[in-house]
């Protein structure tokens, strides 16, 4: 499922910052939240894409990484089905960063719609189209496309542009990791062959 090219990549930049940023586990690993070069260079590295090469500040770096904390509640609130949290922390999100949208037109010549906030820095402009990007999925009916994976010691999130709508897990790790566990559990009263 797609939802158009540019919320598609702000989506994209969104589970890649939470991913990056935020604190927790991996695949059954710690995931310690980056610090200073280190941060820098992971919220960087979530939202390069060709042709942008971006050279944020410190100072917007930090800005940033307080938006994509709330994103990550917002991603936690719809991975249990709480769409009315899920909308209210986005709503604040609107109004901290205060998107509004605008036409601009890209490198191809088309016009897209983009988010921006009431001036253009790296962290106001991101925070902001992080913010309508997630306003999109959870008004446009499709919040239940964002969750937080699904296996034992990972808290990783995910976007899911399947067909069926059932990714659980952040990467084919993780769903290797459980369908291993569970062909053990299941083989280990089981009588030889």
């Amino acid at each position: 499922m797609r939802f158009n090219s540019h919320v598609d990549a702000v989506l994209d930049a969104t589970v890649a910052l939470v991913n990056a940023v935020t604190p927790g586990e991996d695949g059954g690993r710690a995931h310690p939240a980056p610090e200073g070069a280190d941060l820098r260079a992971a919220v960087v590295g979530a939202v390069r894409h060709d042709g942008y090469d971006p050279s944020p500040s410190d100072p917007e770096v930090v800005a940033l990484v307080a938006e994509v904390h709330e994103a990550r509640r917002v991603v936690e609130a719809l991975g249990v089905g709480d769409e009315d949290a899920a909308a209210a922390l986005v709503n604040a999100m609107l109004r901290r960063t205060g998107a509004h949208p605008e036409l601009d037109r890209g490198d191809d010549g088309r016009w897209a719609i983009h988010f921006h906030g009431p001036d253009t820095t790296f962290a106001r402009g991101w925070a902001a189209g992080i913010a309508a990007g997630l306003a999109m999925a959870v008004g446009g009916d499709l919040g239940s496309r964002l969750g937080v994976c699904d296996a034992p010691a990972c808290d990783r999130v995910w976007v899911d542009r399947s067909r069926n709508t059932h990714r659980r897990f952040c990467s084919t790790r993780c769903q290797n990791r459980v369908k291993a566990a569970a062909h053990r559990l299941r083989t280990r009263g089981a009588p030889p062959r």
